[in-house]
């Protein structure tokens, strides 16, 4: 604050209105590239701004680093040449200019003996005067947290984060000009919807105070996009944010973002065909190539992607044949428990962490079908062994409520999703058109829901009656300990998606591609909330 109020009695506003910037540093850096070291060009007259990251004083010298938008430069100031403009002008640059503050500078370029090309400050004007002072290490910031919470900092002083967000923009173009050079329409749908549907999470409920109505969040932008097929519009896409009121991770954010892309007249593997353009168009036009590696782990998106089904995969890693062994048409059709024993079994056998075993072993317990078993085995088994691009394909009925039955094979459907690095990069179907199964279906996935609901009620209203006659307070203690992302919530059913079907869809493929994940892989992030700006945290 004293400095910014010395400057004002030196008639320099410290929060200036403009500045007439003549180049960035990096054009520069390109115009002037023939200068030989010692060599000036007196007749350049250029203007910069930026934030100054170095300075250095010598005598009647004083050497800035600048940095802008697009690259850095050095501010060469020699005391005899700015004083003829700015009298007492190297002195309050000496003592009121901090590290952090923006400036900008005018004069003429010259590359110093040492090979630095520079700008030869006749003027030098500070346009914001920082208050507070940028980190000491200019490496980043130590404290991961404060870089997430402070993303601000991180940008100023962190090279590398600022070129993944540099990144990820190029990605959403690409993403974006591929669909739209192919015929795909860009189109916007609503954000808060009185039905959230399109996926099975837990949605965010808003209030609208002049509806007077409680709405949600969406949790995929699915439903509206097929009503837009319904309406005509064959070939439709959306980029934007969507929200899961679900748990934070390394590669999980409440809000995320992911482009849906349908196309009237294909199906699944028509899909499978425009992801992997997608990710070449994107790995093109970050990584200038489609080999790239990721933490570590060689990674090829030239070659053709292999495809398998989940049940192929659970049988590779497992030994056991889910389908052909408990499926529909199969010997043991119909024998859920047999079904659930060898899966318990296999994953005691299979999953090295005892942890992770436990937890899909908890799941299998529970278990309500034969598919959903499969499931739970290629998540435990088979899912984090997908190092190279994998579309697993055939998933169960159970699971997928908006996909197409498959057209030869019962009990799984035409739907697949794409696995890099053992993660899930994206999903797609081809899309139920049926509007009397797409009803079954929805009102199956509702009940099972609210039967999920009302058994964690009883289950909660007998412990709290045993702890009421027992008058130790378990109640509350066993209630602290379990994780909201566990607690059962009801869904409703889109009846006027459902009315939107009865006028006809025609045949479609869609398509969900994960953003986020995608720039994770392509700028080698190893958590999600590096490749977004400013993610949710817990306070």
């Amino acid at each position: 604050m004293l400095q910014a109020d010395q400057l004002r009695q030196a008639s320099q506003e410290p929060y200036a209105y403009r500045f007439d910037r003549t180049h960035y540093t990096s054009e520069l850096q390109q115009l002037y590239s023939h200068l030989e070291p010692g060599q000036e060009d007196p007749q350049a007259s250029v203007a910069v701004a930026g934030r100054i990251i170095a300075r250095r004083f010598m005598g009647k010298l004083a050497f800035l680093s600048l940095r802008d938008g697009e690259g850095q430069m050095q501010i060469y100031v020699d005391k005899s040449w700015i004083e003829e403009s700015q009298p007492g002008g190297f002195a309050q640059l000496k003592n009121l200019l901090d590290i952090g503050d923006i400036v900008g500078a005018r004069g003429s370029i010259k590359r110093t003996d040492k090979g630095e090309l520079s700008v030869v400050a006749s003027e030098v004007e500070v346009l914001t005067k920082a208050l507070l002072p940028l980190p000491d290490k200019w490496h980043g910031l130590a404290d991961v947290e404060k870089r997430y919470r402070q993303r601000y900092l991180d940008l100023i002083v962190s090279e590398e984060t600022r070129t993944t967000f540099k990144a990820r923009s190029k990605i959403v173009s690409a993403l974006r000009r591929h669909l739209e050079d192919h015929g795909f329409l860009e189109v916007e749908t609503p954000v808060l919807e009185a039905v959230a549907g399109g996926a099975d999470a837990r949605p965010f409920v808003t209030y609208h105070n002049a509806l007077g109505r409680p709405f949600r969040l969406r949790i995929a932008t699915e439903l509206h996009l097929k009503r837009m097929v319904v309406g005509g519009f064959e070939r439709v896409f959306e980029l934007g944010r969507v929200f899961r009121n679900e748990g934070v991770s390394s590669r999980h954010n409440p809000e995320f973002t992911s482009v849906e892309v349908y196309q009237a007249y294909a199906d699944y593997n028509d899909m499978m065909d425009l992801t992997e353009a997608l990710l070449r168009a994107a790995a093109d036009a970050v990584c200038g190539k489609q080999q790239i590696t990721y933490q570590g782990v060689e990674i090829d998106l030239s070659q053709p992607f292999r495809r398998v089904s989940m049940n192929q995969l659970v049988l590779d890693a497992t030994g056991l044949d889910i389908l052909g062994s408990y499926g529909a048409g199969s010997p043991g059709e119909g024998q859920l428990e047999a079904a659930r024993t060898a899966a318990l079994e296999a994953v005691q056998r299979c999953c090295t962490d005892k942890n992770d075993a436990r937890k899909a072993s908890a799941k299998i317990r529970v278990a309500k079908s034969v598919g959903v078993l499969l499931n739970e085995l290629f998540e435990a088994t088979a899912e984090s062994s997908l190092m190279q691009p994998t579309f697993v394909t055939e998933h169960p009925v159970e699971i997928s409520p908006l996909a197409k039955p498959h057209r030869s094979k019962p009990g799984v459907t035409e739907r697949f999703e794409l696995f890099v690095y053992g993660r899930e990069l994206a999903n797609a179907f081809s899309e139920l058109t049926d509007p009397v199964e797409q009803r079954v279906r929805f009102e199956a996935q509702m009940a099972a829901h609210k039967a999920a609901v009302d058994a964690a009620a009883e289950a909660t209203a007998a412990v709290e009656a045993a702890a009421s006659s027992n008058g130790d307070g378990a109640s509350s203690s066993s209630s602290k300990q379990v994780d909201p992302d566990d607690l059962p919530y009801e869904v409703q059913v889109d009846y006027d998606f459902i009315t939107a079907l009865e006028y006809g869809m025609p045949p479609c493929g869609g398509l969900g591609i994960g953003v986020d994940r995608l720039v994770m892989l392509l700028t080698d992030s190893p958590s999600i909330r590096d490749v977004i700006a400013f993610p949710a945290m817990k306070s």
